[in-house]
C-alpha cells in the first residue's frame, strides 16, 4: 500500500514479552491536537518543543524564541535591527505573557545571538504562550551537565600529560604560535583564576557568573549548601591555556570564564544561552562549551545561539557527548549546524605480554603489564633474577626497616592510588613492583608508573605470598612487546548523525581519555591542584586551544577557515577491532594535528557534506552540493577530485569537475551532483569521502547520504497528563508517522513488566513531525480507568520502519 511490506500490527504486539519502561511524566507539543472524535486539528500557534510537564501547576521555566530576529541574525540577513527595537517588540510579548499569567516571572532576556527571553510560570499555563503574537518557539529549560568522567583516583598520574604534544602543540610553539592575543571563553562551571598555572591568563575582568549573577566566575567551593563542589571548568581551562606545571595547548592565550553550571556541575538552558551571548559581546575569539544534553536536534536554543555566534565570527567548540558508542547519540549543543563538535580519543599505547617465574610448578596466568615509566626500564626486568619483598599496601611506613634496593616490591591493592604505591617503591630503591588485587577480578592499567609494574589477580598474589613463606623469594620476568594500538576513539564518545539535517557529527576528534589538567584546591597555602578526567569535555578544549593557535597564525581567517583547517588536516584513525578506518559518524574528519592545520595551503569548506535522503522507491534521484576551494599559497594549483563511497556500492554515481585551476590567494566554488539509483541499494546510510588533491597533498572531506528514511528512532518519547476533565496524550516523533497508535496496558508493579492489554485509545494517520498530541476522556472500552500507574504503548509506522515502545504513565483524577 505504501510500497513496503508491513507486519500484522496486532499480532506483532502479542509477540512482545518485555519492553523497557521509561518514566516520562512530561510532554512534547507543537500545538497539534485532536478533538473528541480523535480528528487531528492544527491550532494557529507557535511551536512547543521538548520535555515540559503541561499538567503540573508547579513553577516551570521555559525559553521563548521570538519571531523578531536577533541582532546578529538580522545583520547576516541584511536587515536592520537594533537593541531598542528588539526591546520594544520583546516588551510587547512580555506584557502579553503577564496579562495572561499574573504570576509569570521573566528571568533573562536575549537579543544578540538569540531573540527571546526565559520565563517562569506554572507548567499548565505554558501552552497559553503559544497563542501570543510574536512567539515563534517555546523550548524547555533543559538541564545541561558536564561531559566528564572522573578517573579512578587509584589510576591518576600527573605524568599523563602527553595529549598536547601528541596533537602537535609543541611543534606549533616551536614555530612561534602559543595563542598570544587570542581570547578563549570557557562556558562551564566557572574557573579557578587563582590557580598558579592559570592566573597569567586572566586580566582584571574575569568573565561573569550567571549562577550567582556577579562578576566572580569562581568554581563552586566545598561545603556549598546548594550542592557539590566543582572542578570541571578549571580542568577545561587548563587544557586550553595552562602555563606552569601543566602546559595547555595555547599557553599564552587569554581566558574569560562564564559560570553557567552551578553546584554539582549542572545548569540550564537559560544560563547557557546567556553565557554564549555575553562571550560574544565581551569580544571572545573562541568559546568552549564542554557540556551537553541528550537531545539530538539541531533546532534547540543553545544550538541556534551557537550557529549565530559562529556567524558573528566567534569560533564555537563543543563536546559531542558521552552517550556512545551507538549512532544517533550526539546531543545538543553538539548538534549545532556550524559549531565544531568534538569526539574523544585515547592516545596510542604499546601492548606487552608478561610472564613471571618463582619456582617450578607454580604458574601465574594473570600476570600482565600494568604500567611503566619507559619501555627501556620495563624490558630491563628481563635481564636478571630479583629478590622480592612483601610490603603490604605499599605505604611509606610499609617500607620502613626493609631493604628494597635493587629488588621487587610485592604490594597489595587498596587504600590509595596505584601510582603512589609505585612511587613509594621507587623511593625505597626498588627496580620494579608487582601489585596483586585485593578482590576478585583484574585491576586497571595505569600509564606512567614510577617503576615497571606487573599486576596479578588476588589468587596469583596469594601464590606469591605462599612462595615467600616457602622460602622461594626470587622472581624473574619474561616481558615481550606484543603490538601497538594506535590512537582510538573512546567507546563513550557520542556518535552522529544529527536528526533533521543528517549531518556528520562529530566534526573532529581529540584526546579525551585520562587527561591531566588543573583543578581548584580552594586552599591558598597549597593552590597547585591537578586531576585526570576523561570525556568529550576533555577533548573539546584541545580543539579550542588548537583553534587559538590557528587564529594567531592567521588572524584574518574566518570561522569557517579555522574549522576547515582543523578538519582538512585531521588524521584518520583505525579501529583495532576491525582493522578498518572508523566511520565518519564516529571520528568525524579524524584526530586534529595543530601544525598541519596552521601550515595548510588549501582549505576546503565546508569540511564535511551531507546529501541527505534519497527516498524514491525505484529509479534515480539526483541531489546537488557544492564546496569552496581556497588556495592559500602564492602559486596556481591544479586540483583533481575523486569520490569514494565505502564498499563502492553500485547505484551511487558522483559527477564533478575532473580538474580545476585556482590561482594563488584565490578561491573557487566546485559544484557536484550525486545520482542515486535506490532500486540497486539497500536502505541505510552510506559514507563517502571526497578526495581533493593538488598533486602532492590529498584532503579528505567526509560525506554521507541516506537511502530510504534514515534509521533514527521513530518514537523517542510519550506522555500522558491531566487537562481539565480529561487528559492529553501524545508522543515525540522525529520523522512523523504514517500510522500512529496508542495502546494502554496494566502495569505489573511487582516485577516492573507490562500487564493485561486494556485497549486502544487513539489511532491516527499521516501525522507530521516532530510532536503529536490529542485529548482523551480517560475511558477505555466505555469504562473509566481508576487512578494509578499504567503502560502507554506507542506504535509507529514510518517509511517502512515500525517501532513499538512502552512508557510508564500515571493517571490521576486531580
Amino acid at each position: 500500500m505504501r510500497g513496503c511490506f508491513l507486519v500484522f500490527r496486532k499480532s506483532s504486539k502479542l509477540l512482545i514479552s518485555f519492553l523497557a519502561i521509561v518514566l516520562l511524566l512530561s510532554t512534547f507539543s507543537m500545538g497539534a491536537f485532536a478533538n473528541s472524535e480523535r480528528k487531528l486539528t492544527e491550532l494557529p500557534t507557535g511551536e512547543l518543543f521538548g520535555d515540559i510537564d503541561l499538567a503540573s501547576s508547579a513553577p516551570t521555566t521555559v525559553i521563548v524564541e521570538l519571531e523578531e530576529e536577533s541582532i546578529v541574525e538580522a545583520k547576516h540577513k541584511g536587515k536592520s535591527q537594533s537593541k531598542a527595537k528588539l526591546a520594544s517588540e520583546r516588551g510587547k510579548v512580555v506584557d502579553a505573557v503577564k496579562d495572561k499569567v499574573n504570576n509569570a516571572k521573566v528571568n533573562r532576556e536575549y537579543d544578540h545571538v538569540f531573540s527571546g527571553f526565559s520565563v517562569e510560570l506554572p507548567g499548565n499555563r505554558v501552552t497559553e504562550l503559544l497563542t501570543i503574537p510574536g512567539v515563534k518557539e517555546v523550548y524547555p529549560n533543559v538541564e545541561y551537565t558536564v561531559d566528564a568522567i572522573e578517573v579512578d583516583p587509584e589510576v591518576f598520574n600527573p605524568n599523563m600529560l602527553e595529549s598536547a604534544p601528541f596533537i602537535g602543540s609543541d611543534l606549533a610553539w616551536d614555530a612561534g604560535f602559543t595563542g598570544e592575543g587570542i581570547t578563549v571563553a570557557v562556558i562551564d562551571t566557572g574557573t579557578d583564576y587563582t590557580h598558579p598555572d592559570l592566573e597569567h591568563a586572566f586580566g582584571e575582568y574575569k568573565g561573569y557568573d550567571f549562577v550567582d549573577n556577579n562578576e566572580d566566575p569562581q568554581e563552586t567551593p566545598p561545603g556549598d549548601p546548594r550542592g557539590g563542589s566543582t572542578n570541571h571548568g578549571t580542568h577545561v581551562a587548563g587544557t586550553v591555556a595552562a602555563n606552569g606545571a601543566i602546559k595547555g595547548v595555547a599557553p599564552d592565550a587569554t581566558l574569560l570564564a562564564y559560570r553557567v553550571l552551578g553546584p554539582g556541575g549542572s545548569g540550564s538552558t537559560e544560563n547557557v544561552v546567556a553565557g554564549i551571548e555575553r562571550a560574544v559581546q565581551d569580544g571572545a575569539d573562541i568559546m568552549n562549551l564542554s557540556l551537553g544534553n541528550t537531545i539530538n536536534s539541531p533546532d534547540w536554543a543553545t544550538s541556534i545561539a551557537l550557529d549565530w555566534a559562529m556567524a558573528e565570527g566567534v569560533v564555537a567548540v563543543t563536546s559531542n557527548g558521552n552517550s556512545g558508542p551507538n549512532n544517533w547519540t550526539v546531543g545538543s549543543p553538539g548538534t549545532s549546524r556550524e559549531a565544531i563538535s568534538v569526539g574523544a580519543t585515547r592516545l596510542p599505547y604499546n601492548v606487552f605480554t608478561s610472564g613471571i617465574f618463582t619456582s617450578e610448578g607454580v604458574e601465574y596466568p594473570s600476570a600482565k603489564v600494568m604500567g611503566f615509566p619507559t619501555e627501556e626500564e620495563l624490558l630491563a626486568l628481563n635481564e636478571g633474577e630479583y629478590e622480592y619483598v612483601h610490603v603490604g599496601l605499599g605505604a611509606v611506613s610499609d617500607f620502613e626497616g626493609k631493604d628494597l634496593e635493587g629488588k621487587i616490591a610485592l604490594i597489595s591493592r587498596g587504600e590509595f592510588a596505584f601510582v603512589d604505591k609505585a612511587e613509594n617503591a621507587k623511593n625505597a630503591g626498588a627496580v620494579g613492583a608487582i601489585i596483586y588485587n585485593n578482590v576478585t577480578g583484574e585491576h586497571p592499567d595505569v600509564p606512567g608508573m614510577a617503576v615497571p609494574t606487573i599486576k596479578t589477580t588476588l589468587e596469583d598474589g596469594q601464590k606469591l605470598l605462599a612462595e615467600l613463606e616457602a622460602g622461594n623469594n626470587t622472581v624473574s620476568f619474561d616481558i615481550e612487546f606484543a603490538h601497538e594500538v594506535g590512537e582510538t576513539v573512546a567507546d563513550f564518545s557520542s556518535r552522529g548523525p544529527v536528526t533533521g539535517t543528517w549531518m556528520v557529527k562529530p566534526d573532529v576528534s581529540a584526546p579525551g581519555v585520562n587527561i591531566t589538567s588543573t583543578i581548584p584546591t580552594h586552599n591558598p597555602e597549597n593552590p597547585y591542584g591537578y586531576a585526570a578526567l576523561q570525556g568529550t569535555s576533555m577533548a573539546a578544549p584541545h580543539v579550542a586551544g588548537a583553534a587559538a593557535l590557528v587564529l594567531e597564525a592567521h588572524p584574518t581567517y574566518e570561522v569557517e577557515d579555522v574549522k576547515a583547517a582543523l578538519m582538512n588536516t585531521a588524521e584518520d584513525m583505525i579501529n583495532p577491532a576491525t582493522g578498518k578506518v572508523y566511520p565518519h559518524n564516529t571520528q568525524g574528519a579524524g584526530s586534529i594535528r595543530v601544525l598541519d592545520a596552521i601550515e595548510a595551503e588549501t582549505l576546503v569548506t565546508s569540511g564535511s557534506h551531507s546529501f541527505g535522503k534519497f527516498v524514491k522507491d525505484t529509479g534515480r534521484q539526483v541531489e546537488g552540493q557544492s564546496f569552496t576551494i581556497k588556495n592559500l599559497s602564492g602559486e596556481r594549483k591544479r586540483y583533481s577530485f575523486d569520490v569514494e563511497f565505502t564498499g563502492n556500492p553500485d547505484g551511487i554515481r558522483v559527477n564533478t569537475s575532473n580538474n580545476l585551476n585556482v590561482h594563488g590567494g584565490n578561491k573557487q566554488q566546485v559544484q557536484f551532483n550525486v545520482q542515486v539509483n535506490t532500486a540497486k541499494l539497500e536502505p541505510g546510510y552510506y559514507e563517502g569521502t571526497i578526495k581533493v588533491s593538488d598533486g602532492s597533498v590529498v584532503i579528505d572531506v567526509p560525506t554521507i547520504l541516506f537511502v530510504g528514511e534514515p534509521d533514527y528512532p521513530r518514537v523517542t518519547g510519550a506522555f500522558l497528563g491531566k487537562e481539565g476533565e480529561g487528559y492529553y496524550v501524545g508522543s515525540y516523533l522525529p520523522g512523523g508517522a504514517e500510522v500512529l497508535e496508542y495502546d494502554l496496558y496494566k502495569f505489573n508493579a511487582s516485577n516492573g513488566t507490562i500487564g493485561e492489554f486494556l485497549g486502544e485509545i487513539g489511532e491516527f494517520e499521516n501525522v507530521p513531525a516532530p510532536v503529536h498530541e490529542f485529548t482523551w476522556d480517560g475511558n477505555v472500552n466505555g469504562e473509566e480507568l481508576s487512578e494509578g500507574d499504567y503502560v502507554l504503548a506507542v506504535y509507529v509506522e514510518q517509511a517502512c520502519v515500525t517501532e513499538y515502545k512502552a512508557y510508564l504513565v500515571t493517571i490521576t483524577k486531580d
